[in-house]
């Protein structure tokens, strides 16, 4: 009733205002009048009917959060990722919220979503936005098939140790009369339906996330506040500024602490071995055996002030040595558009640390045939194609699919044609370190952490830090991560 009565008085107010305008007595722009509607006071959804489980997947997260102080404060990254809903401003309330309300948390938070992209096509990108990424919570929504978008979650559970919150489908229509309703309409309605209370559930199950669930509630905030799905949206299915409040405290919600929840589920997937306690140096070697993907090094809060450097080696070997150790970023945009203009770049011989770039020589008008060619900052030219086949370089450093430039695309969307001697840029980088150098620790309540090799084996393997000739480093503890799920796929 409160609700009603709150939005019965906004409404009273904006047809005041407008009445006044009438009589000339108010001059009210209507730019004043938008500001006017959007600082309105919506208001909150309904309570949940249960929230005894809220949270429960994503505990490891939420406990950095929580237990973080001024004395400690815990390093924590979020990354949203998915398509056009992801990016909308939703998130930078949540983002706001958890500031807000775990103020000593170190937070890095990143949204790498990209409008328009669907499963199918997101799960290309993805090998260059999201794992090498290697968050603690993964925010996730995507549409299109459920395949394709299993394959994204399988994937952050084999090559990360990251927890995954992904949120059902908001509502965009609801149906009057099923007889005479538009039968596409109803079949996408039912579809999004099923895909939210039956599919998502249990790959949430299948994979240990947190499904926030928001269909549901969404449909009930619309009967309790007598709205339409439209009256939340700017086109068909895009949220306009209540439909991000309403998105945004859905999620907030969700995001909960409760020591109550067992940790069996992800103390073993995240450990911390503390030098001195858990691993010790002995004859000037810190060893450790471990099992897992990832290790970091955390410094010492506080340092003898010598420049301590320390060769790492991993099975014997250097971290370089290992091909799979580097990542690629994310190609540039295409014109006219937010999309990168290659979805993925791979490669069949192992990088080096360098800088890339694909020139187009050659194109017609709606980029369906090309020519480019490819060039690195320490490999020099590397050789050149054509768009309708298979690119290897020279080297094997750089390989491009056919279906994975993008310019075609970008064109058909924005009318902007790419011009001959256009660029796209992106970088191999190392997600390694052969020698660890101790960082210049300039708040000691902040976790100083180097990650000495990422993206290992997930297996067994044996961490050797050999200290150079200023003595052993100042290393307050070695931190592993160990994926919950051992094959590989891409």
């Amino acid at each position: 009733m409160k609700a009603v009565i709150r939005q019965l008085s906004r409404r009273y107010w904006l047809k005041l205002c407008l009445s006044l305008v009438c009589m000339g007595l108010v001059v009210l722009s209507v730019p004043m009048l938008k500001a006017l509607d959007k600082t309105a006071d919506y208001p909150p959804p309904a309570a949940a009917k249960d929230d005894s489980k809220f949270g429960a997947g994503i505990q490891r997260t939420m406990t950095l959060l929580a237990t973080s102080t001024p004395q400690h404060r815990h390093s924590v990254r979020i990354l949203f990722y998915g398509q056009s809903i992801t990016k909308q401003d939703w998130w930078l309330e949540v983002v706001r919220d958890l500031k807000q309300r775990f103020p000593y948390a170190d937070l890095q938070i990143e949204n790498r979503a990209i409008g328009g992209f669907a499963a199918p096509l997101l799960i290309r990108p993805a090998e260059h936005d999201l794992y090498p990424f290697y968050p603690d919570l993964l925010i996730f929504h995507v549409y299109g098939p459920e395949p394709e978008y299993e394959s994204i979650i399988a994937n952050v559970r084999r090559r990360t140790t990251s927890e995954i919150a992904f949120h059902s489908d908001h509502v965009t229509w609801l149906p009057t009369l099923p007889f005479v309703d538009d039968k596409e309409l109803l079949n996408g309605y039912e579809w999004h339906n099923s895909h939210s209370t039956v599919w998502l559930p249990q790959i949430a199950q299948k994979y240990g996330c947190e499904l926030i669930e928001i269909r549901e509630p969404w449909k009930q905030y619309l009967k309790d506040n007598w709205l339409k799905p439209k009256d939340l949206l700017v086109d068909d299915v895009h949220l306009n500024d209540r439909g991000n409040f309403l998105l945004a405290s859905l999620v907030k919600r969700q995001l909960r602490y409760n020591p109550k929840f067992p940790k069996d589920a992800w103390k073993d997937l995240v450990r911390t071995y503390v030098v001195g306690k858990d691993v010790k140096w002995s004859d000037r070697k810190l060893v450790l055996e471990f099992e897992g993907n990832r290790v970091d090094v955390i410094a010492s809060p506080r340092t003898d002030g010598k420049p301590h450097q320390a060769s790492i080696l991993i099975d014997g070997k250097k971290p370089s040595q290992f091909p799979e150790l580097h990542t690629i970023t994310r190609p540039s945009q295409a014109l006219g558009v937010d999309w990168p203009a290659i979805l993925r770049v791979s490669w069949e011989k192992p990088l080096i640390v360098e800088d890339w770039t694909a020139k187009i020589t050659e194109i017609n008008q709606d980029a369906s045939q090309f020519k480019f060619e490819v060039r690195g900052s320490k490999t020099g030219f590397d050789g050149s194609g054509v768009s309708d086949q298979k690119f290897v370089s020279k080297s094997g450093r750089v390989a491009i699919e056919p279906k994975d430039w993008w310019l075609k695309a970008a064109y058909d969307y924005s009318h902007q044609p790419t011009p001959k001697g256009f660029e796209i840029k992106w970088q191999s980088l190392p997600m390694f370190v052969d020698e660890y150098v101790v960082p210049k620790v300039e708040d000691p309540t902040k976790e100083y952490f180097t990650t000495l090799a990422q993206n290992l084996s997930n297996s067994k393997h044996k961490l050797e830090i050999i200290p150079d000739k200023n003595g052993i480093p100042p290393i307050q503890a070695i931190r592993v991560y160990r994926p919950p799920l051992i094959s590989s796929e891409s």
